[in-house]
Protein backbone atom coordinates (compact mmCIF):
# COMPACT_ATOMS: atom_id res chain seq x y z
CA UNK A 1 0.00 0.00 0.00
CA UNK A 2 1.11 3.63 -0.45
CA UNK A 3 2.69 5.84 2.20
CA UNK A 4 0.27 7.56 4.58
CA UNK A 5 0.23 11.26 5.39
CA UNK A 6 0.73 12.26 9.03
CA UNK A 7 -2.98 12.90 9.57
CA UNK A 8 -3.95 9.61 7.90
CA UNK A 9 -1.46 7.69 10.02
CA UNK A 10 -2.72 9.33 13.21
CA UNK A 11 -6.35 8.60 12.30
CA UNK A 12 -5.58 5.01 11.27
CA UNK A 13 -4.00 4.28 14.64
CA UNK A 14 -6.96 5.56 16.65
CA UNK A 15 -9.91 3.68 15.28
CA UNK A 16 -11.34 0.26 14.70
CA UNK A 17 -10.69 -1.49 11.38
CA UNK A 18 -13.91 -1.94 9.44
CA UNK A 19 -15.04 -5.17 7.78
CA UNK A 20 -14.38 -3.51 4.41
CA UNK A 21 -10.79 -2.70 5.41
CA UNK A 22 -10.20 -6.25 6.61
CA UNK A 23 -11.68 -7.67 3.41
CA UNK A 24 -9.60 -5.39 1.17
CA UNK A 25 -6.46 -6.20 3.14
CA UNK A 26 -7.11 -9.92 2.66
CA UNK A 27 -7.73 -9.47 -1.08
CA UNK A 28 -4.55 -7.39 -1.36
CA UNK A 29 -2.58 -10.37 -0.05
CA UNK A 30 -4.51 -13.11 -1.87
CA UNK A 31 -5.19 -11.96 -5.45
CA UNK A 32 -2.22 -12.33 -7.87
CA UNK A 33 -2.24 -8.66 -8.97
CA UNK A 34 1.07 -8.78 -10.87
CA UNK A 35 0.00 -11.76 -12.94
CA UNK A 36 -3.41 -10.28 -13.78
CA UNK A 37 -1.89 -6.90 -14.66
CA UNK A 38 0.54 -8.68 -16.98
CA UNK A 39 -2.35 -10.34 -18.81
CA UNK A 40 -4.08 -6.99 -19.30
CA UNK A 41 -0.91 -5.11 -20.31
CA UNK A 42 -1.11 -6.54 -23.84
CA UNK A 43 -4.32 -4.58 -24.41
CA UNK A 44 -3.74 -1.45 -22.26
CA UNK A 45 -2.70 1.99 -23.64
CA UNK A 46 1.01 2.65 -23.33
CA UNK A 47 2.48 5.45 -21.22
CA UNK A 48 4.69 8.12 -22.73
CA UNK A 49 2.43 9.26 -25.54
CA UNK A 50 1.07 12.79 -25.80
CA UNK A 51 -1.86 13.66 -23.56
CA UNK A 52 -2.99 12.58 -20.14
CA UNK A 53 -1.18 9.48 -18.95
CA UNK A 54 -3.26 6.37 -18.25
CA UNK A 55 -3.69 5.15 -14.69
CA UNK A 56 -1.50 2.17 -13.77
CA UNK A 57 -3.02 -1.15 -14.84
CA UNK A 58 -3.00 -2.53 -11.32
CA UNK A 59 -4.86 0.53 -10.03
CA UNK A 60 -7.62 0.18 -12.61
CA UNK A 61 -7.77 -3.57 -12.04
CA UNK A 62 -8.19 -3.10 -8.28
CA UNK A 63 -10.96 -0.56 -8.93
CA UNK A 64 -12.66 -3.00 -11.30
CA UNK A 65 -12.56 -5.78 -8.71
CA UNK A 66 -13.96 -3.49 -5.99
CA UNK A 67 -16.77 -2.58 -8.35
CA UNK A 68 -17.68 -6.25 -8.66
CA UNK A 69 -17.20 -7.12 -4.99
CA UNK A 70 -19.32 -4.23 -3.73
CA UNK A 71 -21.77 -4.18 -6.68
CA UNK A 72 -21.12 -0.55 -7.63
CA UNK A 73 -22.00 1.23 -10.87
CA UNK A 74 -19.34 3.35 -12.58
CA UNK A 75 -20.58 6.63 -11.02
CA UNK A 76 -20.97 4.95 -7.61
CA UNK A 77 -17.42 3.57 -7.82
CA UNK A 78 -16.04 7.03 -8.56
CA UNK A 79 -17.92 8.47 -5.58
CA UNK A 80 -16.81 5.61 -3.32
CA UNK A 81 -13.18 6.36 -4.19
CA UNK A 82 -13.70 9.97 -3.10
CA UNK A 83 -15.57 8.93 0.06
CA UNK A 84 -13.56 5.95 1.27
CA UNK A 85 -9.93 6.20 2.31
CA UNK A 86 -9.66 2.40 2.51
CA UNK A 87 -10.81 2.05 -1.12
CA UNK A 88 -8.37 4.72 -2.34
CA UNK A 89 -5.56 3.05 -0.42
CA UNK A 90 -6.45 -0.40 -1.78
CA UNK A 91 -6.57 0.95 -5.35
CA UNK A 92 -3.09 2.50 -4.90
CA UNK A 93 -4.25 5.73 -6.51
CA UNK A 94 -1.27 7.85 -7.58
CA UNK A 95 -1.07 11.34 -6.14
CA UNK A 96 -4.64 11.40 -4.92
CA UNK A 97 -6.07 11.46 -8.46
CA UNK A 98 -9.34 9.55 -8.80
CA UNK A 99 -10.44 8.20 -12.21
CA UNK A 100 -13.78 9.52 -13.36
CA UNK A 101 -16.70 7.24 -14.20
CA UNK A 102 -15.89 7.30 -17.93
CA UNK A 103 -12.34 6.08 -17.29
CA UNK A 104 -13.73 3.27 -15.13
CA UNK A 105 -16.26 2.42 -17.86
CA UNK A 106 -13.57 2.42 -20.57
CA UNK A 107 -11.40 0.03 -18.56
CA UNK A 108 -14.31 -2.38 -18.11
CA UNK A 109 -15.04 -2.20 -21.85
CA UNK A 110 -11.36 -2.90 -22.60
CA UNK A 111 -11.54 -6.06 -20.48
CA UNK A 112 -14.81 -7.17 -22.07
CA UNK A 113 -13.70 -6.40 -25.63
CA UNK A 114 -10.57 -8.51 -25.23
CA UNK A 115 -12.39 -11.34 -23.41
CA UNK A 116 -10.26 -10.89 -20.30
CA UNK A 117 -12.89 -10.07 -17.66
CA UNK A 118 -14.76 -13.38 -17.45
CA UNK A 119 -11.62 -15.54 -17.50
CA UNK A 120 -9.99 -13.35 -14.88
CA UNK A 121 -12.94 -13.52 -12.47
CA UNK A 122 -13.32 -17.27 -12.88
CA UNK A 123 -9.62 -17.76 -12.13
CA UNK A 124 -9.69 -15.52 -9.07
CA UNK A 125 -12.89 -17.18 -7.79
CA UNK A 126 -11.22 -20.60 -8.04
CA UNK A 127 -8.17 -19.25 -6.23
CA UNK A 128 -10.34 -17.80 -3.45
CA UNK A 129 -12.28 -21.06 -3.11
CA UNK A 130 -9.01 -22.97 -2.74
CA UNK A 131 -7.76 -20.38 -0.26
CA UNK A 132 -10.88 -20.83 1.85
Amino acid sequence: MSQLSFSEAEFAGKRKRTRREKFLSEMDRTVPWDYLAGEIAKHYPQEGKVGRQPYPIETMLRIHFMQQWFNLSDPAMEEALYDSFSMRQFAKLPGGRVPDETTILNFRHLLEKNNVAQEMFEGVNLLLQDYG
